[in-house]
């Protein structure tokens, strides 16, 4: 059994073996009426000349019968010619004239028979076929008969019956192909709600889980799945909901006690070692309840259409307060590129956090009287480089995945930062990607989509003495 993958090839082939079918029993259904058609004129026409021979009969004064053709009928119905014949016969059954040889009847008389009849019959190996009809003239009751030769019938007539199913065929295939090549666009035009659907559902993801399928315009053979998959999207909105609801909670209901728990270890005295390690640990559990909440609320960000960032700006603003935590661990900071403003897609808080996140990083691996440098382009693309000691080949598919460290055990991880920094790059259909330097150190590119310079009312991201 043939499975089909599309709709419209499955249309398609079915139609193609209806077009088969079809010019099959078109062009039997056709020849059978011409058949019918050409029987039918012909019987009319032998009427018609049964008729005008029973015209021609006259009673003579002595009650007997006489037929008097004129030169045009006696022409048709010669032996010579052959094609046409009559005959005249009482309802005794004797012929009283008749243009055949032997003299005899075309057909056999049956007295009870309708007023006109049609037969089809051989004589003498010959196929005979007309029409025989009952006449009363004077005190006579007659029966003129008048018949055709179909061995010698018209060669037109013969060569149109005898061609007629092969050339109605020629002629009827093309017309179904034509036919099919409309549909096949009626199809593709009809299916063109289902195709707008699938960019629809393209769109659906984890921070658009808002979108649904458009009803109108659906076929209504599919509205229904299309309903079920909107209510399937409606319930999986909610599960999103309730998790991001879970997550945004259970980070603000760990906050105050994390807050209770250092003021009490400030309160003790002695045993500054421990100390200092409890308060390392507070803070990394601090930090991670901190990263779980903004990863709460990426899920539940949707940017406007029309919404930019100055990306230069929130680079300066990023580097303005990292340096002085740069400068004490012994690095240098530095901001490159393009000087004029860089506007770009997106939403200008979460563009600086995920430039933050990249500076801490950097920070954190690189050695100590090493640049970190930060590379504006005009396009918006965004470099950040250091001289750290990069990052294997093999780690550069998993660094973006939550929680995951090279070094476990190494203190003053969370593994959230750098996947915090993809989400925001996906939310502004930007992309990120690793390459290590040259010499040695990681680089960081991200292409945040450039937009047009906006008015002064719609910037997002601008100092107030840029304006």
């Amino acid at each position: 059994m043939i499975r089909f993958k599309s709709i419209l090839s499955r249309i398609v082939v079915l139609h193609l073996i209806a077009v088969a079918i079809t010019s099959v029993l078109m062009s039997v259904a056709l020849s059978w009426l011409l058949t019918v058609a050409t029987n039918h004129i012909h019987n009319e026409a032998m009427a018609e000349q049964a008729e005008a021979i029973a015209h021609q009969l006259v009673v003579g004064p002595d009650g007997a019968l006489s037929l008097h053709l004129p030169p045009d009928q006696q022409g048709l119905y010669s032996q010579p010619y052959g094609r046409y014949s009559y005959a005249v016969v009482d309802d005794t059954g004797k012929v009283l004239f008749s243009s055949l040889k032997d003299r005899g009847p075309i057909f056999p008389i049956d007295p009870h028979a309708p007023a006109v009849q049609f037969f089809e019959q051989r004589k003498a190996d010959a196929p005979l076929s007309g029409a025989s009809i009952r006449r009363a003239i004077g005190p006579h009751t007659i029966h003129v008969q008048a018949a055709e030769d179909l061995s010698n019938r018209d060669a037109l007539t013969d060569d149109i019956v005898a061609d007629f199913y092969r050339n109605v065929g020629w002629i009827t295939l093309p017309i179904l192909l034509i036919l099919l090549a409309v549909d096949i666009a009626i199809f593709r035009r009809a299916l063109l709600p289902l195709r707008r659907a699938s960019d629809i559902a393209q769109q659906i993801g984890p921070a658009r889980t808002d979108v649904r399928l458009p009803i109108d315009g659906i076929p209504s053979e599919v509205r229904p799945l299309v309903r079920a998959i909107n209510q399937a999207l409606d319930r999986l909105d909610q599960g999103f909901r309730s998790q991001r609801e879970f997550t945004a909670d259970a980070a603000h209901e760990l906050r105050t006690p994390l807050s209770v728990l250092r003021a009490r270890i400030d309160m003790l005295d002695g045993q500054e070692d421990t100390l200092s390690m409890l308060k390392a640990d507070i803070d990394t559990i601090v930090r991670i309840v901190g990263q779980l909440l903004d990863i709460a609320e990426l899920e539940a960000v949707q940017l406007g259409p029309g919404e930019c960032a100055d990306l230069r700006l929130a680079c300066t603003e990023v580097l303005e307060s990292v340096a002085p935590l740069a400068v004490q661990s012994g690095r240098d900071i530095a901001l490159l590129g393009t000087t004029g403003p860089v506007w770009v897609h997106g939403n200008a808080e979460m563009i600086k956090r995920a430039i933050r996140n990249l500076a801490d990083n950097a920070i954190k691996h690189t050695p100590e009287h090493s640049a970190i440098e930060f590379t504006v382009d005009k396009n918006g693309l965004l470099s950040i480089s250091d001289h750290g000691p990069g990052i294997p080949v093999a780690d550069q598919e998993h660094i973006f995945r939550r929680f995951w460290r090279r070094d476990r055990n190494k203190p003053g991880s969370t593994g959230l930062g750098l996947s915090i920094v993809q989400r925001i790059v996906e939310l502004h259909g930007g992309t990120i990607r690793i390459a290590n330097g040259s010499e040695r150190g990681a680089q960081f590119l991200i292409q945040l989509r450039p937009t047009e310079t906006p008015s002064a009312s719609d910037a997002i991201g601008r100092r107030p003495n840029d304006a």
